[in-house]
């Protein structure tokens, strides 16, 4: 054996936590530190990047559509990765592919602050997004392994409440660090977070697969790898990541990205060609990732367009806001401060917001009134003259808009997980989180196209007047559903 298949082999070979710590009665709470870590690592990457949009304006010259690709190429990438790395994963082990996560994330992040070109920048994010597709894929898995039953539930909301954190400090975070340092240590501060991420994954993470006997027994029944041994359905991902990727590229044509027309619409028929074989693809496949079967059951449609509705509704304004607040004369660092209020007001009430509500309404209930607060927010931002506002007054509306969010999406999830039934719960929550991805997405390209075609001002109030309406059909799409 030579000496890279050596150090290979020794890489991919877990390592057992050190007596001292596996010994200690709460250790798992280490572990669950630790994927904390992560969650709040991605989520502070997603709330950051929307403030870095006007300098790279001015930095590379060019406009607002191009540079959305920033954050575009690291969602569509994402969702491209999730569900092959988590088969990955159940080779080679959670822990080695959550650790070499960190390191992927931070070395593409400190590339990315040297990046010369937005080409070079968006290149750099995607590969970012890699890092971020390995630590998303196993995060859950890893909580599930190392966590006793009876911890499950509070272990699980404390990882939510990290990546509520996250994406409550990014915007404010970046507003100052494009402010008084630069738009690159809006990449470089995530190295240090993944080099501990590293450091504590490979002390306090439990081994997940040994190299004598194949994968460690989870600590819950459905935590470990898939039983059935399906094949991979390789072509409905390619044809999901094709379509999505052809629909965004046309958004961006019409939001002023300079293509051909013709380009246009060769992507417009390439979306549609692509979606018909993707929907054929997955009515053959033998485990077709959009799973036809449940998509089809009963409350399951309706519940996976109201979390697509609600991810958008959350970046949209996460999008917008510096760009209108802008308008109104606020610095790039007042402007963070205010956008902050919505990912910190949804952050709050999806942890203790359920727990405020009357013990007798339904999860339908708390998800209309949920989304009926968001809408009531999104149009008191259309209502509210920017111009000379105060600070607390601009960012009212985003609390309400934030808390209905907050109530909304942990109530629509289980809705959508009581209408699966229990053995298909993994392809259940895999679809949830590729219907958010996908909602991030449009919650990124949307403003882009209302203030290209009508101007910051103008087309920014549209576009908030656009998303209290779909709120509005979040709460028509919110019904009663029986577990299956």
């Amino acid at each position: 054996m030579n000496a890279a298949s050596t150090l290979t082999a020794r890489l991919l070979t877990e390592r057992a936590r050190p007596h001292g710590i596996s010994g200690w009665r709460h250790a798992h709470w280490l572990a669950v530190g630790t994927v904390c870590l992560g969650a709040f690592l991605g989520q502070l990457t997603a709330g950051i990047t929307a403030l870095v949009y006007p300098a790279l304006q001015r930095h590379f010259g060019t406009g607002f559509a191009a540079v959305e690709w920033v954050a575009l190429a690291y969602l569509l990438v994402l969702v491209a990765l999730l569900a092959p790395v988590g088969r990955l994963s159940d080779l080679v082990g959670r822990k080695t592919v959550y650790i070499g996560g960190f390191a992927v994330f931070g070395l593409a992040s400190l590339a990315a602050g040297f990046a010369g070109s937005l080409g070079a920048l968006v290149a750099c994010r995607a590969v970012q997004a890699v890092g971020g597709a390995m630590m998303q894929a196993n995060s859950v898995a890893l909580v599930a392994r190392g966590v006793p039953e009876h911890a499950m539930r509070r272990a699980l909301g404390i990882q939510a409440a990290a990546q509520g954190l996250g994406l409550a400090l990014g915007p404010s975070l970046g507003g100052l660090l494009v402010e008084h340092a630069s738009w690159r240590w809006v990449f470089w501060i995530n190295a240090p977070v993944a080099l501990v991420g590293i450091l504590a994954g490979w002390f306090l993470l439990p081994r997940t697969r040994r190299p004598d006997a194949g994968p460690v027994p989870p600590a819950r029944r459905d935590a470990g790898p898939d039983p059935d041994g399906g094949r991979f359905d390789l072509a409905g991902l390619l044809l999901l990541a094709g379509s999505t990727t052809a629909l965004l590229l046309a958004l961006s044509a019409a939001s002023g990205l300079p293509l051909p027309g013709w380009a246009v619409a060769a992507l417009l028929l390439a979306t549609v060609l692509l979606g018909l074989g993707l929907v054929r693809q997955e009515r053959r496949a033998t485990r077709p990732i959009l799973a036809p079967g449940l998509v089809n059951t009963p409350g399951v449609r309706p519940g996976l367009a109201v979390s697509l509705i609600g991810y958008l509704l959350l970046f949209c304004p996460l999008v917008l806001g510096p760009v209108l607040l802008a308008e109104a004369g606020l610095s790039t660092g007042q402007a963070g401060l205010v956008v902050t209020v919505l990912p910190a007001a949804f952050a709050v009430a999806a942890t203790v917001g359920g727990a405020l509500l009357p013990r007798g309404w339904s999860d339908v209930t708390r998800c209309r009134f949920g989304a009926s607060l968001a809408g009531a927010g999104l149009l008191g931002c259309v209502l509210l003259p920017v111009a000379g506002a105060p600070a607390p007054a601009l960012a009212f509306p985003l609390l309400v808009a934030g808390g209905g969010l907050g109530l909304l999406l942990p109530a629509n999830n289980a809705l959508v997980m009581r209408a699966i039934p229990a053995e298909c719960s993994a392809v259940g929550g895999g679809m949830v989180n590729m219907a958010r991805s996908l909602g991030t997405a449009l919650g990124t390209a949307l403003p882009v196209l209302g203030v290209h075609l009508a101007g910051p001002v103008p087309g920014g109030r549209a576009v908030l007047l656009a998303l209290a309406a779909v709120a509005g059909l979040a709460v028509a799409l919110s019904r009663p559903v029986r577990r299956r």
